[in-house]
């Protein structure tokens, strides 16, 4: 019996939607009643072109009107057959006017009426009448409504218009599409109410009825009921257009007493008032000052036990210059919070110029949808929002409201400056995040340093234990933060780099304001945060742009490259790297590829290497030559990398490397010298022994010896400057000791001994002694004595060559580099044996 009362139902439904919305056919019959109060009125849909037309028994017509008591039956025709989709060109209104003035309201369920009607796109329209003195309501059945902003379309096609009639004033109360929580309107005056259906909408009810009530004695009051976590967002009425002059106006929201409410202004504007004040007012559940007043911009009441009344109203505006007051704002329902009565200090008493942000992930750029969970910060149990922000200078209590706080962020910004070099010279800042800001339970962000120096003072970052990596792709970061470092010049930005802990760099020095960025990744930072060491100081001007100091792990093979990468370096930019090299060991440099790889329009662009040691050589490159092959360093040293003015789509980036090895010990290096040191022994001990016999010999003199061969054994232009070009056969005095004529005479000629003889010279002299033979040469020379004859003796010239000692540093050349000289760096066994008479 009861699934044939189900079926009955069932078949009825059907049977009423059939009638409802009858299939396209040769003709329509409208019928109305003279006490329907209705008129029909079927029009072309705009921007559609006339194609289908309207016959009524043999006239042809774009538009039907048919009124009340009229009966009217007519089809549609596409030139001269039926039109079989003319809701593709027609659109439908029906329009009901009641009058509750001049006579009784027919309160209660409002019908959809006639029958029968054309499947077209069609409006309902209720045009109610009624008093000032009195009020209407409107009541919803349930799905309920929900506003939407003007322009949004409801996911079904089909909604509701509510317009307020006053006097000769019509105002929009708003937009409404089903499935809300908006069960009543009530207005004040009369009222037009709008339904909009699709033509294939099965919908055959109204969804509200119509009540009277005493006069509210505001524009309306709109009831919104809220069970469980929800969000919604309401709107007043005009909006986006101003809020009517000196108007009142009351949201009720009715929630459950176990629940939580806040309320947020997302979009707000104000008028020009010339008398009142605009406002916002709310009765709030037990309050003991109601109503509670709040300006547009303030925050607004948040963690709201039970249900509220909100209020907006306006003023009496400027007639010239009237302004616009409107008002969305979002009322989210959640559960309380177990944590909500936790507090946590936040002390920033001592801070100077920083701002603490805590906000939702995504601020600022993405807004939340109205479905996501709300977390909320409070800063006391009325004052809540979904972002807070904290000045320095001040202490806060802060709770949260919020199931998973993961989802919350923070992102501090502090400002150091410096005015006058001579105070803040000698201050080192320390760039960690503050203890305040690390013991919350929420996840740091970004803290940002904003380092502001006037024109002639630079910036210095120093990292002294930790060190700086830069985040290269052959070597990436791998920390829980990372520090993002720009420069910001008046003319352009250039971005240092990405750097992170536990790298080689333990010195930036730029130029121009300074922006540094930590950024965090995961959870670690909180375990990390206790270890930072990054630390600023103001310093003089620097000539690059970018100096780093570079002390790397010998064990390590470090990546360095240009800023601005991979976008290139700006125009006209210079920066430096200083690379230290232990004493003990030797450096690898090479260059990640074999050319610069731009053309410049302007000026050149140069690569510069040099040794920081005396009389390095310099190695200089173009953009238009090959970079120097890898090749080693013995000394700390240093890279410049300059940039011109390149032509279109050319940009100079440019990655070197370094790497290190220990010295190896050179074996015939180490008998050279502990050769050399027995020969000056020797030396030693032969002048002491002269000496002992000078004091009972004559004065010294000089004597010029010409019938000896004074020449050295020696290869053919081995020594590629010649006597005259040097004054090594030149003495200030020889000791008669020393004069060896008649020893030769004693040998008569069987021995060719080499002696220095003194002979005056008139030509040409350099500046500089010649240099001895390298050791090696004379190993070589000694090894080869075995199996070649001896050298024969030139009489080309008969002056001796005086040997110098050669200092140590000079640095080797691999073949391709530019000698620069900066000086002599070699001394004579003479003016060593005048150095120890001295000291004797």
């Amino acid at each position: 019996m009861a699934a044939g009362r189900a079926l009955a139902a069932l078949l009825a439904a059907l049977l009423a939607a059939s009638a409802h919305l009858l299939p396209p056919q040769a003709s329509f019959t409208i019928s109305l009643r003279p006490a329907d109060n209705i008129t029909v009125m079927i029009k072309q849909r705009p921007g559609v072109s006339p194609s289908c037309q309207i016959r009524v028994k043999n006239f042809i017509r774009s538009e039907l009107k048919i009124k009340p008591g009229e009966n009217v039956t007519f089809t549609f025709t596409y030139g001269g057959g039926t039109c079989s989709t003319p809701e593709k060109y027609f659109i439908m209104e029906i329009q009901k006017n009641i009058d509750c003035v001049s006579g009784p309201c027919p309160f209660g369920d409002v019908h959809l009426y006639p029958l029968g009607l054309p499947r077209l796109n069609r409006t309902f329209i209720w045009d109610v009448k009624a008093s000032t003195k009195a009020g209407l309501e409107l009541k919803f059945s349930t799905p309920w409504l929900r506003q939407i902003e003007p322009g949004e379309m409801c996911p079904d096609f089909i909604s509701y218009n509510i317009n307020s009639c006053i006097d000769k004033a019509t105002v929009n109360i708003g937009t409404f599409c089903r499935n809300g929580s908006v069960s009543r309107v009530k207005l004040l005056g009369g009222v037009i109410m709008s339904l909009h259906l699709p033509w294939d909408s099965p919908l055959t009810t109204s969804g509200f009825n119509i009540a009277n009530r005493a006069s509210i004695k505001r524009l309306c009051i709109i009831e919104s009921i809220l069970k469980g976590e929800s969000s919604i967002t309401l709107m007043s009425p005009n909006y986006p257009l101003g809020f009517p002059e000196d108007e009142l106006m009351t949201w009720e929201f009715v929630v459950p007493s176990n629940m939580r409410a806040s309320v947020f202004f997302h979009n707000y504007s104000l008028s020009n008032c010339e008398r009142k004040e605009q406002r916002v007012e709310y009765y709030l559940p037990g309050s003991l000052s109601n109503p509670e007043v709040f300006k547009l911009s303030s925050s607004q009441p948040a963690n709201i036990a039970g249900s509220f009344n909100l209020s907006l109203q306006g003023c009496d505006q400027d007639a010239q210059n009237p302004g616009i007051l409107r008002l969305l704002f979002q009322v989210v329902v959640q559960h309380p919070q177990i944590d909500e009565n936790v507090t946590h200090l936040v002390d920033l008493s001592k801070e100077w110029n920083m701002t603490v942000t805590i906000h939702f992930e995504g601020w600022p750029n993405r807004v939340p949808l109205m479905s996501e969970p709300i977390c909320l910060i409070c800063k006391d149990p009325r004052t809540c929002d979904r972002v807070l922000t904290l000045v320095s200078g001040t202490i806060y209590k802060i709770s949260f409201l919020c199931k998973d706080l993961s989802r919350l962020r923070i992102t501090a910004e502090k400002d150091i400056s410096c005015v006058d070099l001579r105070w803040c010279q000698r201050k080192i800042y320390s760039l960690s995040v503050p203890k305040a800001i690390t013991q919350l339970p929420i996840r740091l962000h970004k803290f940002i340093w904003k380092l502001l120096a006037p024109d002639l003072i630079n910036i210095e970052i120093t990292s002294p234990s930790l060190k700086l990596q830069q985040h290269v792709p052959e070597q990436r970061c791998n920390t829980s933060y990372s520090y993002s470092i720009v420069s910001a010049t008046p003319e352009t930005g250039l971005n240092v780099g990405v750097f992170c802990p536990g790298g080689s760099i333990e010195k930036i020095q730029m130029r121009n304001n300074i922006t540094i960025s930590l950024k965090t990744f995961g959870k670690g930072f909180l375990n990390e945060s206790n270890h930072q060491d990054l630390k600023m100081s103001f310093v003089p001007h620097i000539k690059d742009e970018c100096t780093f100091t570079v002390r790397p792990d010998p064990k390590a093979k470090v990546y360095l490259q240009t800023p601005n990468w991979p976008y290139g370096l700006p125009p006209y930019v210079s920066i430096s790297w200083y690379v230290v090299v232990p004493s003990k060991q030797v450096a690898l440099l090479g260059f990640s590829k074999d050319r610069m790889g731009i053309t410049c329009e302007t000026g050149r662009a140069y690569v510069n290497i040099k040794e920081e040691t005396l009389g390095a050589e310099e190695t200089v490159r173009r953009e238009d030559e090959l970079l120097p092959k890898p090749r080693n360093m013995y000394h700390s040293f240093w890279v410049n990398i300059s940039n011109c003015k390149p032509v279109d789509r050319t940009q100079l980036t440019l990655q070197f490397w370094v790497t290190f090895a220990d010295k190896q010990i050179d074996l015939g290096m180490i008998l050279g010298v502990v050769a050399g040191a027995g020969v000056v022994l020797a030396i030693g001990l032969t002048v002491c022994c002269v000496k002992k016999k000078k004091k009972s010999q004559n004065p010294m003199v000089g004597v010029y010896n010409a019938n000896v061969n004074t020449e050295v054994p020696r290869k053919q232009n081995l020594f590629q400057k010649g006597r005259k070009n040097n004054e090594s056969h030149v003495y200030a005095v020889i000791d008669d000791a020393m004069v060896y004529g008649h020893l030769l005479k004693e040998s008569n000629g069987s021995v060719t001994p080499e002696v220095d003889v003194y002979r005056p010279f008139d030509g040409p002299m350099g500046s500089l002694p010649p240099s001895p033979p390298p050791l090696s040469f004379r190993k070589d020379i000694k090894r080869s004595s075995n199996t070649e004859e001896p050298l024969p003796l030139m009489d080309t010239d008969h002056d001796t060559y005086t040997f110098a000692h050669q200092k140590s540093g000079q640095s080797e050349d691999d073949g391709d580099t530019t000698e620069k000289n900066n000086g002599d760096t070699s001394m004579s066994l003479l003016e060593n044996k005048e150095q120890d008479d001295l000291v004797e």
